[in-house]
C-alpha cells in the first residue's frame, strides 16, 4: 500500500543550490518503494525566522510505501549525506528535507508532527505546494503568507 506524501526542499549553502535539489530529489526518487510523481519549481525566498543568504526551495510529492518514521529517517540519512548540520534552530543549511504532509495523518510526537506545524503560514513551503497541488489551498493559514518575499527561478527536474 501507498500513500501520498510531500516533501519540501531547502538549501542555503553551497555552490549550487539548484544542483543539490536536483539531486536531492533523485535521492528521493531512489527509495525503496517510492515513486517521485510531482515536482514544483525552484524558488527562492528570504531566511524565515533566521538570518543567512537567501533559500532555494522546491516540493516534491511522492508516492511511498515506507511509514511516516520511516520515510522521516531516510530524509535525515539523505541531508546527513549532503553534510547537514544542526547547530542551532534555524541556521543555515546545505539541504533541508521536511515531511510536509503525510496522505491524511495526523501525528504530534518528539521526533515528527503532521501536517508539518508551520507549512500553512511560509510562502516558501505554499508556493511550491500549491504549484503541483492546488487542491490543498486550505492548508494556507492567514494572509500573512502572501506578502513574504519569493521569487520563481525555473524549473526542478530529474
Amino acid at each position: 500500500m501507498t500513500c501520498r506524501a510531500y516533501i519540501g526542499l531547502g538549501a542555503n549553502l553551497g555552490a549550487d543550490l539548484g544542483a543539490t535539489l536536483t539531486q536531492a530529489a533523485l535521492q528521493l526518487a531512489a527509495l525503496p518503494g517510492t515513486q517521485v510523481v510531482a515536482l514544483s519549481s525552484l524558488w527562492r525566498s528570504a531566511p524565515v525566522e533566521a538570518t543567512g543568504p537567501d533559500f532555494v526551495n522546491a516540493v516534491v510529492a511522492l508516492d511511498t510505501g515506507l511509514a511516516p518514521l520511516d520515510l522521516l529517517d531516510a530524509l535525515q540519512a539523505i541531508e546527513q549525506a549532503h553534510g547537514r548540520e544542526r547547530p542551532y534552530r534555524n541556521a543555515p543549511r546545505t539541504l533541508d528535507l521536511d515531511l510536509l504532509l503525510y496522505g491524511d495523518v495526523v501525528l504530534d510526537t518528539p521526533r515528527l508532527t503532521l501536517p508539518h506545524p508551520r507549512l500553512g503560514e511560509r510562502a516558501f513551503v505554499l508556493r511550491p505546494l500549491l504549484e503541483i497541488e492546488p487542491a490543498l489551498i486550505g492548508l494556507a493559514t492567514g494572509q500573512g503568507w502572501q506578502a513574504q518575499r519569493i521569487e520563481r527561478l525555473g524549473p526542478l527536474s530529474l
